[in-house]
């Protein structure tokens, strides 16, 4: 643990809670996708199932946890109890595009050919991507609420942050991941035209636009 990784952590639940709290709040998911909330189900599903098999610290265990409830809670919110405001009609992306190359990926290049780390190596190259049926959605309607956009802001935030742990690690500890390294630029590199409209944008009371 480093103080990088805890501030990754920490931005990664303020961004779950701003997104429960947006929607409970609006009682509407409109401008969220539900298909890359699916996408973290599925990320956190695969890479914590070694919750069943080992224990690190009460810290982690608590954390995975919470990851794995809060994305099947969303995922409840969206697609049952505040369905009709789901928009399904935006929301469009083709998402086994991202999951059949993150799997075939995960069986070629893996550190170990064993179930939990190949599950754990497809979590990683499919978290990299997740975010793009969100980028698309907000593309295709134009722009984003604040709240969206704050939420937005901290799920990209926790990657940046996290790059920064593997630096210090790599420095401090001599330990490196570069699986997760490159899967880690890749997603923070999906999130840099954002991250610029947040700063210019946002942040001085206008609404996020991105590109169509």
């Amino acid at each position: 643990m480093n103080i990088f990784r805890l501030l990754g952590d920490l931005s990664h639940l303020l961004a779950i809670v701003i997104l429960l709290l947006k929607i409970w709040k609006t009682r509407s998911c409109a401008g969220i996708s539900g298909k890359s909330q699916i996408l973290f189900a599925i990320v956190y599903t695969s890479r914590y199932l070694d919750l069943l098999t080992s224990f690190v610290s009460a810290y982690n265990t608590i954390m995975k946890v919470i990851f794995i409830g809060a994305s099947y809670a969303t995922i409840y919110l969206m697609y049952v109890k505040f369905k009709a405001t789901y928009d399904q009609n935006h929301d469009t992306f083709r998402i086994e595009f991202l999951i059949v190359p993150a799997v075939a990926l995960a069986l070629l290049i893996n550190h170990e050919f064993t179930v939990l780390e190949v599950l754990w190596t497809f979590s990683i190259y499919l978290e990299s991507v997740a975010i793009l049926p969100q980028l698309f959605l907000v593309s295709k309607t134009g722009e984003a609420e604040s709240i969206t956009s704050h939420y937005l802001f901290a799920l990209g935030s926790y990657r940046a942050l996290y790059l920064l742990n593997w630096i210090y690690r790599y420095y401090f500890e001599n330990h490196y991941d570069l699986i997760a390294i490159v899967a880690g630029v890749v997603q923070t590199v999906l999130y840099c035209d954002f991250f610029y409209l947040y700063i210019t944008k946002v942040l001085k009371g206008k609404k996020l636009q991105l590109p169509a």
